[in-house]
């Protein structure tokens, strides 16, 4: 069986990844950075950045990397 995944998680990923096509890649870690930079997971709290929904950007982030290995083909 497959993960099903929330379908504001599959089309936030999908927008980013159609805005930005560039900047993602088949890596999770730099998938999560770009989606932690380009959308308002984080918020700042006395100048510093702290990341508020840390299990959202992971699930987008790992759907992110899933998208774009699947439509490379990798």
């Amino acid at each position: 069986m497959g993960n099903i995944r929330q379908t504001y998680i599959k089309r936030v990923a999908v927008e980013l990844i159609r805005h930005y096509p560039d900047q993602f890649g088949g890596d999770f870690a730099a998938n999560k950075k770009k989606v932690l930079e380009l959308t308002d997971l984080v918020v700042m709290v006395d100048g510093k950045p702290t990341l508020v929904y840390k299990k959202l950007a992971n699930r987008i982030a790992g759907y992110a990397t899933r998208y774009v290995k699947r439509k490379r083909g990798t």
